[in-house]
């Protein structure tokens, strides 16, 4: 019975784990070039619409000069 809390907390921590991970991912050229995940340039995890610093990467190529 004691290892019951032990399992349900390792069970929560692993599925944390997995449906965080794919919040991170984004465009695999973008990813490998910015660092950075979907939601930096996206209102949102597997929306296509852009956000403010979405547009100006489009425009500028680069995420440094646009500041969130």
């Amino acid at each position: 019975m004691k290892a019951i809390p032990v399992v349900l907390s390792g069970a929560v921590l692993v599925l944390g784990l997995i449906l965080s991970s794919s919040v991170s991912f984004g465009k695999p050229e973008y990813t490998k070039k910015e660092k950075k995940g979907c939601v930096t340039c996206h209102v949102g995890m597997g929306k296509k619409e852009l956000n403010g610093v979405g547009k100006c990467y489009g425009e500028k190529k680069d995420l440094a000069s646009c500041a969130k």
